[in-house]
């Protein structure tokens, strides 16, 4: 009895293991990341990709992705621990050390990487590479804490994995596949200054010079409009080039309406206003990007 009381724990044990390094690869973060590349991929080609490309471009994606978010978790401890909505993380609790942590996230990276050159193509392997430095590096230990417009500067790297989907597939960098990274960049200011809101004083706790910080909430409020409608003209651009259709335009001008009132209602300051505007702009994100699927196969299937 003992013996299996003793096999039940280690076995527990493993499980929430695996539990905390698992949370260090900030797994829903990563899930909108690989959506975006995998309608990137699907974008990419008129013809079905390989489902060998698929499958291990968005593993190498996911694996690369994965490890940023470890070493973020890793800058990012003493930020972590002075904040209500990350102290229970893995790092701040303990349960991982940063040692630890480090070597998970070169082990995963690598072996992305080591996938996407050897299996995919050389080109999405160093721009998945450049993507994981500009996030795990740049941002993280540089951006983030010298300048409140560390999320406008730094959004280039959130903003690569459809790129890196689309390589994947074609090969080659396209003004296709760039527009691509130019919305998901538009959008990055006003989902995260929304949470900004509603997180300053966890912020401020934590010494991070996130804009409602050092400019005050009505800079940012006014700032989160005008982004909103940098971000509404970017993505009528895939419309405009011709890239997608009257079908993407009906779909995207609808979800456009309702991310313009969100950052209106922030402005007002209607109560509870900054939050649904950052889970709408989650929605807003992966709904945009499967418009723009529904538009490129409604023209290759139907409209021919």
């Amino acid at each position: 009895m003992a013996k299996e009381k003793t096999l039940v724990f280690k076995d527990t044990q493993s499980t929430q293991k695996i539990s905390d390094y698992l949370e260090l690869c900030k797994l829903k973060v990563v899930a909108v990341m690989l959506l975006t590349s995998f309608v990137g991929m699907l974008l990419a080609s008129e013809q079905l990709p390989s489902i060998l490309i698929i499958g291990v471009g968005l593993l190498g994606i996911a694996l690369a992705t994965s490890s940023g978010a470890a070493i973020n978790h890793v800058m990012d401890q003493k930020i972590d621990e002075a904040m209500a909505r990350t102290r229970w993380r893995p790092l701040p609790q303990g349960k991982v050390t940063s040692q630890q942590a480090l070597i998970f996230a070169f082990a995963i990276g690598s072996l992305g990487i080591a996938l996407l050159s050897f299996f995919v193509n050389p080109l999405t392997a160093w721009l998945t590479l450049l993507s994981l430095i500009g996030y795990a590096f740049i941002y993280t230990v540089w951006l983030k804490r010298a300048t409140p417009q560390n999320i406008v500067v730094g959004g280039i790297a959130g903003a690569a994995p459809p790129l890196l989907g689309w390589t994947a597939v074609s090969g080659e960098v396209t003004a296709d596949s760039l527009l691509l990274v130019v919305i998901i960049f538009a959008w990055t200011p006003p989902h995260f200054w929304a949470l900004c809101l509603a997180r300053k004083n966890d912020y401020a706790k934590a010494g991070v010079p996130m804009l409602p910080i050092t400019h005050g909430e009505r800079y940012t409020k006014l700032h989160i409009l005008l982004y909103s409608v940098i971000l509404v003209l970017t993505t009528l651009l895939p419309f405009l080039t011709a890239m997608s259709g009257v079908v993407y335009l009906v779909l995207v001008s609808v979800l456009n309406v309702r991310f313009l009132q969100w950052s209106v209602r922030v402005l007002r300051d209607v109560a509870g206003s900054q939050m649904a505007m950052f889970r709408y702009s989650i929605s807003y994100l992966m709904l945009l990007f499967a418009a723009l699927l529904i538009d490129h196969y409604f023209y290759i299937f139907i409209a021919r």
